[in-house]
C-alpha cells in the first residue's frame, strides 16, 4: 500500500509497521508529495470490481536472482505483458510511454519480502496514530481545508473528521505521498510471481488511468506497492471510486491540492455504507465477571441489551443506541474495550486491520475534541514474531483447535481457535493471541 506499509493486524494486537510518519509541521498544510491483499499489509483498498487479466505465464520468484539476470528476464516479461495488456484495451502508445525507461526494482522486492516480519503492538501503533502531534496537525489540516471538507461532508454524508483522520494516517496530511514510480513498482511485483496475478491486475488498472489522461506516466507516483496520492488508493480502487471533485476533468489525487483525494475517500466510504452520525465505536467499561466469550464480532446486541449485561460507557451511562453493536477487545481482557458499530466494518473496507480502524476512529474523535483512550494496555507484552505466530497456529491445530491454516496471520479463525483452547483449559476466553498463551501451548 504505502512505502511505510499499512497497519495489518497480525498477532496479539501486533501490526505491520504502522501509520504514516508524523509531520513535523504543526500547521500540517499539504505541500508535497485488500484478498483484501491487505491481510499481509500490502494494500488498504480492495476494489469491488476486480480486474481479470488474460491468463499469464507464471514467472519464477526472482528475489535472489543476479541483478543482470533479473533485468534481462524482466525486459522479456514486459514484452509478453504488453501483448496481454493490448488484449485488455490498452493502446500501444500508452504502453510505450508508460514503460519508457522502466527497469526492474530490487528494492520493491526486498520490501515485499520483509513486510510481514516487522510488527508492533496495537498500543504502540495507537501511540503514533493518535499522538498529540498528529492530533494537533489534524486539527490544523481540518481548519486549513474547512470549507472544502464541509462541501465533501455535505455531498457524501461522511464526517469531515473521519476523512481527515484517514488522510493523516495514510500520508500525514499529504506530507508523505510516496515518490516511487508506480508503473515500475507494479511491473516488478507482477513479474516477481509471488502474487503476480494480483499485481498484474493493478498494473493494467494503472495503465487505464494513464490512458484516461488523469495523470502522466512519470507523475504517477506512490508507495513501493502502488498505493497513490493523499489517501493511498490502489489503481483498481481508483478506477472504481475516485471522483473529480474540482470539476477540472481529471481525478487528480497526486497534486498538492487534496480535494479530489479527500472527496474520493468520502465517496469510497459512502459506497460501502457509511452512516453519518453513527460512531465507529465507543470505549466502554466491562463489569466484573464479564463473560468474555461474548466479545465476538459475530455477536451483536443493542446498547441497551449490552447495558443489561453491565456494559456501559466510561461515564457510567448506557451507550446511545446507534444500532447493533459488538464488543471488541483488541488486546484481550487486560486492554481497553470498545463497543463497535457497523461503521467499523465500513472502515475495514479501507484497511482490514482492527488497529488501523481504531486508529482512524480514535484520531477522528480526538480531532473533534474527544478524550484519549482511558483503558490500560498490557504494555509488558510484546508482539509475536512471524515464526511465533506460525508456531502458535501449528500448536493449536495439533491440539485439535483449527486455525484454518498456518500462515502467521492472526485472523478470525485463529482468534476463534485461541478462544476455544482457552475455554477448554479454563482460561479467560478473550481470544488474545499472546506470548503467554504460546508459552502455555509449548
Amino acid at each position: 500500500m504505502r512505502s511505510w506499509v499499512a497497519a495489518s493486524l497480525l498477532a496479539g494486537g501486533a501490526i505491520t509497521a504502522g501509520a504514516a510518519p508524523e509531520s513535523s509541521l504543526a500547521s500540517a498544510k499539504p505541500h508535497r508529495a485488500v484478498t483484501q491483499e491487505g491481510n499481509d499489509g500490502s494494500y488498504q483498498l480492495a476494489s469491488a470490481t476486480a480486474l481479470r487479466p488474460v491468463p499469464r505465464p507464471v514467472a519464477p520468484q526472482i528475489a535472489e536472482a543476479e541483478p543482470a539476470v533479473a533485468e534481462l528476464n524482466f525486459n522479456g516479461w514486459i514484452t509478453e505483458f504488453k501483448v496481454r495488456a493490448v488484449a485488455q484495451g490498452i493502446r500501444e502508445s500508452v504502453l510505450d510511454s508508460a514503460f519508457a525507461g522502466v527497469s526492474y526494482d530490487p528494492e520493491v522486492i526486498r520490501r515485499d519480502r520483509n513486510q510481514s516480519e516487522f510488527t508492533k503492538t496495537i498500543w504502540d501503533y495507537l501511540d503514533s496514530a493518535a499522538s498529540e502531534l498528529r492530533v494537533q496537525n489534524g486539527k490544523a489540516a481540518l481548519r486549513d481545508q474547512q470549507a472544502r471538507l464541509e462541501q465533501i461532508e455535505s455531498e457524501y454524508s461522511v464526517e469531515k473528521e473521519i476523512v481527515v483522520a484517514i488522510w493523516g494516517l495514510e500520508s500525514s496530511f499529504g506530507t508523505f505521498r510516496g515518490k516511487m514510480d508506480v508503473i515500475r513498482s507494479l511491473a516488478t511485483l507482477a513479474f516477481d510471481g509471488r502474487r503476480g496475478e494480483f499485481f498484474e491486475g493493478q498494473l493494467v488498472a494503472a495503465l487505464k488511468i494513464l490512458q484516461a489522461g488523469d495523470v502522466a506516466a512519470r507523475s504517477m507516483t506512490g508507495s513501493w506497492a502502488g498505493a497513490m496520492g493523499h489517501t493511498q488508493f490502489i489503481p483498481t480502487s481508483y478506477l472504481d471510486y475516485a471522483v473529480d471533485f474540482t470539476g477540472d476533468g481529471k481525478r487528480d489525487i497526486w497534486s498538492d491540492n487534496p480535494a479530489d483525494a479527500l472527496a474520493s475517500t468520502a465517496a469510497y466510504l459512502k459506497k460501502f455504507g457509511w452512516k453519518k452520525g453513527q460512531p465507529w465505536g465507543v470505549e466502554v467499561s466491562l463489569p466484573e465477571g464479564f463473560d468474555y466469550t461474548l466479545a465476538d464480532r459475530n455477536i451483536e446486541k443493542t446498547p441497551d441489551e449490552w447495558a443489561a449485561l453491565g456494559i456501559k460507557g466510561l461515564d457510567g451511562r448506557e451507550v446511545k443506541n446507534h444500532g447493533p453493536a459488538s464488543i471488541l477487545l483488541p488486546a484481550g481482557s487486560n486492554g481497553a474495550a470498545f463497543m463497535i458499530f457497523r461503521n467499523f466494518a465500513v472502515l475495514e473496507r479501507y484497511n482490514t486491520a482492527d488497529a488501523y480502524v481504531i486508529g482512524v476512529g480514535h484520531l477522528a474523535d480526538r480531532i473533534n475534541g474527544g478524550a484519549p483512550i482511558q483503558g490500560n494496555w498490557p504494555r509488558g507484552d510484546r508482539a509475536l514474531t512471524l515464526a511465533e505466530r506460525e508456531e502458535m497456529q501449528q500448536r493449536l491445530t495439533g491440539a485439535g483447535f483449527d486455525t484454518g491454516g498456518i500462515d502467521g496471520k492472526i485472523g478470525p479463525k485463529t482468534i476463534g481457535a485461541v478462544r476455544a483452547y482457552q475455554v477448554a483449559n479454563g482460561l479467560t476466553a478473550d481470544g488474545y493471541a499472546s506470548l503467554r498463551l504460546l508459552q502455555r501451548l509449548r
